[in-house]
């Protein structure tokens, strides 16, 4: 089973969506913007990754540099701030079994396709 973290405004996550039906694996959409993981779902997330919460932060988001752009946060500080503001969350996220991408490019998307 493949889940994807979503935004269908996203073009990237769009094309992930399509490679991922084209394997014909069953899948699971997640809307992470309304459908937000829990910080227990972000630390397995993560681990699944091998990063940390700052790895996955768009800081190109306007909120990001606004509110917490040039400032220093703990790991748990980090996740209770991307729980609360899930757009901050990069994206696609895929994962599948114990493995995830941050699929925005075809090697990421293939890698973890292929497994």
């Amino acid at each position: 089973m493949i889940t994807i973290y979503y935004n269908n405004r996203c073009g990237k996550c769009r094309t992930a969506l399509a490679a991922i039906e084209q394997t014909g694996e069953e899948y699971e959409i997640i809307e992470y913007l309304s459908d937000t993981p829990s910080i227990k779902e972000l630390k397995a997330i993560l681990s699944k990754l091998g990063l940390e919460p700052i790895d996955i932060i768009r800081t190109k988001e306007s909120i990001y540099k606004e509110k917490f752009a040039d400032k220093k946060y703990s790991n748990t500080e980090w996740l209770k701030i991307l729980q609360e503001n899930p757009i901050l969350i990069e994206r696609p996220i895929i994962v599948k079994d114990s493995c995830a991408v941050i699929g925005r490019s075809e090697d990421k998307l293939n890698e973890i396709l292929n497994k």
